[in-house]
């Protein structure tokens, strides 16, 4: 049983980093998150504070949205090519497949994320301060961002516009997140990395659970 979970898991981080020809993998996620730190500066002008006042909130909503162009492929493509059933029938739970595919999602987005953190908030002119919070509110909240992404890939698994309906779905979903997150970098916004995590946490104990729900309730 172990033998095969890390089996799916080095599948699945493999196909999320390399992606299939055409799609990007994880390169794709990481040069959106960029271009919307490069362009935001030129949206709003030169303004060095104002720049470090907001670029936390477009950091965050850059990550959020990295965190959802792959949902098209996070469960989908296995469920219609019956890899799901396979498992089933094999007595590996979703509830454990699907818990390895979080972690695979977070893996090729989060982590890149955070490695190109620096030079976005050089792009923000967030200082030293500001950008070690941006990491360690990366750390704590884009693993919830994952979970949400995967249950919502499996919400919409085999749905006509399933992407653009999942994208409508995490944006509500990933509020508190963006909340917390975002405002962790303003006056008195310390507690928010706390509550951050608890958010991040309530997500990846709910996630593995409603998204096998979602894939049973299909498949029934």
């Amino acid at each position: 049983m172990i033998r095969s979970l890390w089996a799916i898991f080095r599948r699945d981080l493999t196909l999320l980093l390399m992606g299939a020809p055409g799609r990007g993998g994880a390169l794709l996620p990481l040069l959106f998150f960029l271009a919307v730190a490069m362009l935001y500066p030129f949206a709003v002008g030169p303004d060095a504070k104002l720049l470090a006042r907001t670029g936390a909130g477009v950091i965050w909503v850059a990550a959020l949205l990295a965190a959802i162009l792959p949902l098209d492929r996070l469960v989908e493509p296995d469920l219609e090519a019956g890899f799901f059933d396979q498992w089933a029938l094999r007595g590996i739970a979703e509830e454990g497949v699907l818990t390895l595919r979080i972690v695979a999602h977070w893996l090729s987005f989060g982590v890149p994320l955070m490695l190109a953190a620096p030079l976005a908030a050089g792009l923000l002119n967030l200082d030293g301060a500001q950008l070690w919070t941006v990491e360690v509110g990366l750390l704590l909240g884009t693993p919830g961002l994952a979970a949400i992404g995967v249950t919502i890939a499996a919400l919409t698994a085999g749905l006509r516009a399933g992407a653009a309906l999942g994208g409508l779905l995490a944006i509500p979903l990933t509020v508190p997140l963006l909340i917390f997150g975002a405002g962790s970098l303003q006056p008195g916004g310390e507690g928010g990395l706390l509550l951050l995590a608890a958010s991040s946490l309530a997500a990846l104990a709910i996630a593995p659970f409603a998204a096998a729900g979602a894939i049973r309730a299909g498949r029934e």
